[in-house]
């Protein structure tokens, strides 16, 4: 009987210095916002070589995981990030680029937790965050705005909103999709024949919004951001062809 034998693979150096960083967060002795052992003391304590740990950094610093300060003295070398939505919107934008989700899987996720977001939103009595994400419309108004400045407080008065359920991972998801279609975003915006016109409807949308959370009608606010969203994707969508 004849056996089939696979080579095993020698794991690079840096691919175990990431398997110890991640170790350490696992078992909790790493937290967000914890700086790391320099580079040398990182080195000495792993047995490895310094290009090893150096380039177990850069991946991660690549992947948003880590800030690097470069200098010397406290505050240099990197620390453990504490917002992942970047990292997550980075990985989400390249995989829509490489073909991994389809456009139209992103919107029914965005449309899925922003509905969820604002449905929880309207059953608290009083939220803080309405009251920003109030602010952030009123600064939409602002007819100055280029449509790369309306569409960054826009980013943000969706992320309030998903701020407003309370829960923290709906956030950070709400705000990597919004991160991983900027670039469609921004390039529907720039075609978008009545710019303003469009800005006008998208505020009265928002308002809308606001007004029923704040009325406690969960199932009408989330009725009102579902129709929000597919109906401004659909105006991109035709602006984005219509330039095709």
């Amino acid at each position: 009987m004849s056996t089939s034998w696979e080579p095993v693979r020698q794991p690079r150096t840096h691919e175990l210095v990431l398997e110890r960083i991640e170790e350490q967060v696992m078992a909790g002795d790493l937290h967000a916002g914890e700086r790391l052992p320099g580079e040398r003391q990182l080195a000495a304590a792993l047995g490895v070589s310094r290009s090893a740990v150096r380039e177990a950094l850069r991946i991660m610093e690549a992947f948003g995981l880590l800030t690097a300060h470069t200098g010397r003295g406290p505050d240099s070398g990197a620390v453990v990030t504490t917002d992942p939505t970047e990292a997550v919107g980075r990985m989400l934008r390249l995989h829509l680029a490489l073909g991994g989700y389809q456009l139209s899987d992103i919107l029914e996720a965005r449309v899925m937790l922003e509905r969820a977001s604002v449905a929880d939103a309207s059953l608290e009595p009083q939220n803080p965050r309405i009251d920003a994400a109030a602010q952030l419309v009123t600064a939409m108004d602002n007819p100055e705005l280029t449509p790369f400045e309306f569409n960054e407080l826009d980013t943000q008065f969706h992320v309030e909103l998903a701020s407003c359920s309370g829960n923290e991972l709906i956030r950070t998801l709400t705000a990597a999709v919004r991160e991983s279609i900027r670039p469609l975003v921004l390039n529907g915006f720039q075609h978008v024949p009545d710019w303003r016109e469009t800005a006008t409807t998208l505020q009265s949308q928002h308002r809308n919004i606001l007004h029923l959370i704040r009325d406690r009608q969960p199932e009408r606010a989330a009725q009102a951001i579902d129709d929000h969203i597919r109906s401004f994707h659909g105006k991109l969508a035709t602006a984005g062809q219509a330039t095709s």
